[in-house]
C-alpha cells in the first residue's frame, strides 16, 4: 500500500526550489564568510562588507541585501552570485565550477518537487524516511547537485522523487573477478552461466561507464556479459549509490561517477582493499557492547579486476537481524528534515524523546572509540533510530565501514575532532535545532552534557568547557577544490558550554 503526497500546483515549484536550495547555502554562507552585527537576523559579509539580512532559524530564508540604504530580496540565481563574488575576495582564488553546482542543486530541486507532486511515498516509514530528503545537507552549498546531467539521466533513481528500478545484472568471468568477504547474498540475486560470477550493476553508473574502452572490450571479447535485470525492484535510500532490496532485506552499495556533495562517488580501491579491517573493527567494538545499538556490516565487495573502482558492488547487512522487535528504524536526517511520519510532532514531550535519543546514539559511538580505538562517522545519514510503539527511541544503528576512521591510523587528537564534528554538530545540535523550534524556550542542552559527562573518555571535560566547536567547512572545500576527505574546521559557538 503506497502513499500519495499531497498535490502542489506547478507553479509554485520554481519558489519552492528557491527556498529548499538557498536554505543550505545560507548555512554555509552565514558560517564561513559572514559574522552577526548584533542587528536580529543581519550578518556582514567579511571580505567585501555588505550587509545580509535572513529570516528564520536553522532553515534560514528570504535574503536580502542592504543598498543604498534598502533591503533587496535576492533570488538563489543572485546569492549564488553574491556567493562567489564574497568568496573570490576572500580566498583570491575563482571556481566556475562551484556556481554551476550551486545551480544545479537549485535545478534538481526544482525536477524533485515536480516528480514528487502526486508521486506514492513508500508506505513503510523507514523507506519513507530514506527517500525524504529535499533540503539533504543543511550546510553544503549544493547539497542536490546531480553533476550537471539531464534530468532523465538521474531522475529515475532519485531517492526524494520515490524511485524504484531494477538492477542491471552483468557475468564477469572467473578469472577476472577481484573480491573479498561474504558475497552469499550476491549469489543469490541471479544466475550466472558457468565460469562466471553475477555482478549486479546500477543503472546509472553503468551507462555513465559503460562506453570506455576498458569495459566496451570486456563486453566485446566476453570476459563480461549483460545477464538482464534482477526479478525484484530496489529503491534508493538517502546516500542516492545504495539501494535497498526490501524483500531480499539486503543494501548494496555502488560506485557512482557523479560527484555528490563534496566527493565524486566511487567506491575507490584503496577503500575497498581495507574495507575488512575497518568494519571488522567496527563489528568488533559493537560485538563488545552491552548497549542495544548495532552495526550494519559492509561484508564484502565484488567487481571486476579490469574495472576496479568502476564497476564495484558492496554487500551491506540488512536490517531485520539487527533491529529489535517491534521497533521501527527511521534515518536520523529525515527526522532533521521534519518527514511525513515522523514521531516528532508537536504532541511529543521533547524532554522525554531526547533524552531517550541521547541514551541511545551517544554511548556506543563514544566506546567505541574509548574502548576500541574507532571512530565511526555518526553523522546523521549514517545514524538509524529505532522507535518503539510510542514513537520513543530504543535503538541506534550506525552503518559506513568507507567513513569509519582507526586510532591506529589517524592520531587520537584528529580521531576526536572527526567524532566530535559528526556527532556532536552534525548530528546532535541539528536535531536539537528541530525540536527546540518545535517546542519554543525548551532547552536542549543540559540533557546533552548530562548525558556525555556520563561517560569516561578523558576528552569530554574540556569538550564541555570548550567555548567552540569544530564545524566542516563545505563551502570553502568546494572553492578551493580541496579533496572530500580532507576536512578542514573552523570554530562555532559551543551550546554543551552553556550551564
Amino acid at each position: 500500500m503506497d502513499r500519495v503526497y499531497p498535490m502542489h500546483p506547478r507553479d509554485e515549484v520554481p519558489e519552492r526550489a528557491d527556498a529548499y536550495a538557498a536554505a543550505p547555502l545560507l548555512n554555509c554562507l552565514l558560517r564561513e564568510a559572514a559574522e552577526p552585527t548584533g542587528e536580529p537576523g543581519v550578518h556582514r559579509l567579511r571580505a567585501g562588507g555588505g550587509l545580509l539580512r535572513v529570516r528564520g532559524g536553522r532553515r534560514p530564508r528570504d535574503p536580502e541585501l542592504r543598498i543604498d540604504g534598502l533591503w533587496h530580496p535576492l533570488t538563489h540565481a543572485e546569492l549564488v552570485k553574491l556567493t562567489a563574488d564574497e568568496l573570490r575576495q576572500a580566498t583570491g582564488v575563482s571556481n566556475p565550477e562551484l556556481p554551476v553546482e550551486m545551480l544545479d542543486s537549485r535545478d534538481a530541486v526544482a525536477a524533485i518537487l515536480t516528480a514528487r507532486t502526486g508521486a506514492a511515498a513508500p508506505d513503510d516509514p523507514y523507506l519513507r524516511s530514506e527517500q525524504s530528503l529535499i533540503t539533504g545537507h543543511p550546510c553544503h552549498p549544493a547539497p542536490k547537485a546531480r553533476g550537471g546531467g539531464p534530468v532523465a539521466s538521474w531522475l529515475p533513481y532519485a531517492p526524494e522523487a520515490h524511485a524504484r528500478f531494477a538492477l542491471t545484472l552483468l557475468g564477469v568471468r572467473e578469472d577476472a573477478v577481484a573480491e573479498e568477504g561474504d558475497l552469499t547474498a550476491l549469489d543469490a540475486l541471479g544466475t550466472a552461466p558457468r565460469g562466471y560470477r553475477l555482478l549486479p550493476a546500477h543503472p546509472w553508473q553503468l551507462g555513465l561507464v559503460a562506453g570506455r574502452p576498458e569495459i566496451r572490450e570486456a563486453f566485446d571479447d566476453g570476459r563480461l556479459l549483460r545477464l538482464g535485470e534482477s526479478a525484484r525492484a530496489v529503491l534508493p535510500t538517502a546516500a542516492i549509490r545504495t539501494v535497498y532490496a526490501p524483500q531480499d532485506d539486503l543494501f548494496l552499495k555502488f560506485s557512482l561517477e557523479v560527484r555528490i556533495t563534496n566527493d565524486i562517488r566511487r567506491l575507490w580501491r584503496h577503500d575497498l582493499l581495507d574495507l575488512r579491517r575497518k568494519d571488522g573493527a567496527a563489528a568488533n567494538a559493537f560485538g563488545a557492547s552491552q548497549s542495544p545499538a548495532a552495526w550494519l556490516s559492509d561484508q564484502g565487495y565484488r567487481t571486476a579486476g579490469f574495472a576496479f573502482e568502476e564497476l564495484a558492488v558492496l554487500v551491506r547487512d540488512g536490517l531485520r537481524p539487527h533491529v529489535l522487535p517491534g521497533a521501527t528504524p527511521l534515518l536520523a536526517a529525515a527526522l532533521v528534515e521534519d518527514f511525513e511520519g515522523s514521531p516528532l510532532g508537536p504532541p511529543t514531550d521533547p524532554s522525554a524523546w531526547w533524552t531517550a535519543y541521547l541514551r541511545q546514539v551517544v554511548p556506543p559511538v563514544l566506546e567505541a572509540f574509548e574502548r576500541h580505538g574507532v571512530v565511526l562517522e555518526a553523522h546523521l545519514q549514517n545514524t538509524l533510530v529505532a522507535v518503539d510503539a510510542t514513537g520513543l527511541p530504543v535503538q541506534a544503528l550506525f552503518r559506513d565501514a568507507e567513513g569509519v576512521k582507526l586510532l591506529t591510523d589517524v592520531s587520537r587528537e584528529a580521531g576526536w575532532e572527526r567524532l566530535v564534528y559528526c556527532l556532536v554538530v552534525n548530528n546532535l545540535t541539528e536535531v536539537a535545532a528541530l525540536l527546540a523550534e518545535h517546542h519554543p524556550g525548551w532547552n536542549p542542552w543540559p540533557a546533552a552534557r548530562a548525558e556525555l559527562a556520563r561517560h569516561p573518555v578523558p576528552e569530554i571535560p574540556a569538550l564541555l568547557a570548550s567555548p567552540t566547536l569544530p564545524g566542516k567547512t563545505n563551502l570553502l572545500l568546494r572553492w578551493t577544490g580541496a579533496d572530500g576527505a580532507d576536512a578542514r574546521y573552523l570554530p562555532l559557538p559551543n551550546p554543551l558550554a552553556c550551564r
